[in-house]
């Protein structure tokens, strides 16, 4: 048997390719949450219905969200989500829908149900990878209304935008469709309907009617009419910041010395702070320019933050749904026997990002399901209002509380 020959390295190195970022998501769709055909499902509508709830959100509009899925054939369903919002500019499309890593949200400090700046894009990306089809938007802004086809150049992480053309303005939103296959409808735990109802309680202020493939239709009233207050953009905090953080910020910085810098970059840094940090981080020059810190100089820093004593995120930062409006809206659309809602102190995610953490326990009513002569209650987790679907299993709160009602 013939060995094999010996490569050197320049023939190696002949296979030797940069990717963009989109090739990479479309090779590996499980990291943007596409495993599974009822997740995928379930993923899809969730990326396209934040963008709406922020959309309309930052326009200061009370959402109205309608969610459309059809049967085309097995594992594959026609989406279209329509919204009442703002729209989308024709020159902003392709890049808010057919583009991963831009948005309006990505580079701001404030709570936020999504920042990655990768979900519409990523369903773009989806569609294209099952279907081989782009998606088709119709928007209206108020000064222009259009429709067009998108599509990605996904070596080159470009948008193309198709068949562009003017239309009346006889709604304001934005509507997105697509078909999309390796995908499943079902009325699961994990499933599109359980999603939209936890949505539609998460978010009191917003209508949403969910028409399922067999035609049926599912409306959640608004439970509130006012708008939630608006998160402020606001510095990230220390406590969750890493050594690459702290570089890129003083990279970024104007200011002469680290001591003015830590305090003018960071939120609840003050200049007594400062000097617990300088009497920790000893070894460390506070007087020099932030550009001079060294890898070795920002580990001690962030170590240094670690020990000191902070107050939490700043509450303008956090826009919660609050406890009385998650009752309110239990109580409107589950209609429970007994509810129960708690809301978590603020805590600090990596990179200074503040979130909150809200939950709700209901049985009775329409809570729950039944099963012979043991009916379950439901448990809503949310984090900065986007509803904790899957790995329910990794939460304390599944694992110690588990709530049964005998009838």
């Amino acid at each position: 048997m013939a060995e094999d020959k010996t490569k050197t390295a320049d023939e190696i190195f002949k296979e030797f390719k940069e990717h963009s970022i989109t090739e990479f998501f479309r090779k590996n769709s499980q990291m943007l949450g596409y495993a599974g055909k009822v997740r995928s499902l379930t993923t899809i509508v969730h990326e396209y219905v934040t963008n709406s709830l922020d959309a309309c959100e930052e326009a200061n509009i009370l959402p109205e969200i309608e969610v459309r899925i059809t049967e085309v054939a097995e594992s594959k369903y026609k989406i279209a989500i329509r919204d009442n919002g703002p729209g989308i500019p024709s020159k902003h499309v392709g890049k808010a829908l057919a583009s991963v890593l831009t948005g309006t949200k990505f580079h701001r400090y404030m709570q936020q149900r999504g920042q990655q700046g990768i979900g519409a894009g990523g369903c773009t990306i989806f569609a294209l990878i099952t279907t081989g089809k782009g998606v088709h938007v119709k928007s209206s802004t108020g000064k222009e209304a259009y429709t067009c086809d998108l599509s990605i150049d996904i070596k080159a992480n470009k948008p193309m935008v198709n068949n562009m053309s003017s239309i009346k303005p006889d709604f304001r939103g934005l509507m997105i469709e697509g078909e999309f296959g390796d995908v499943k409808y079902e009325k699961s735990d994990h499933g599109v309907y359980e999603y939209v109802r936890r949505t539609a309680l998460s978010n009191p202020h917003t209508s949403i009617k969910l028409v399922e493939p067999d035609g049926g239709e599912a409306i959640f009233p608004r439970s509130v009419n006012t708008m939630p207050r608006k998160p402020k953009q606001i510095l990230p905090h220390p406590l969750g910041i890493s050594a690459s953080d702290l570089l890129d910020f003083a990279h970024m910085s104007e200011s002469r010395k680290v001591t003015s810098f830590l305090v003018d970059s960071f939120s609840r840094v003050t200049h007594d702070k400062v000097k617990e940090l300088m009497e920790i981080a000893k070894d460390v020059d506070f007087e020099k320019q932030p550009r001079q810190l060294s890898w070795e100089d920002a580990n001690k820093i962030v170590a240094a933050c670690k020990q000191v004593k902070w107050i939490g995120p700043e509450l303008d930062a956090m826009s919660t749904i609050g406890e009385k409006q998650i009752d309110v809206a239990m109580r409107n659309i589950i209609d429970p026997k007994f509810t129960s809602v708690v809301e978590r102190k603020p805590q600090v995610f990596k990179g200074g990002i503040p979130f909150v953490v809200e939950v709700g326990i209901a049985y009775g009513g329409k809570a729950g399901k039944s099963s012979g002569d043991t009916v379950s209650g439901n448990i809503l987790r949310f984090a900065n209002k986007v509803p904790l679907l899957f790995d329910t299993g990794s939460c304390a709160i599944t694992e110690h509380l588990a709530v049964r009602y005998r009838a």
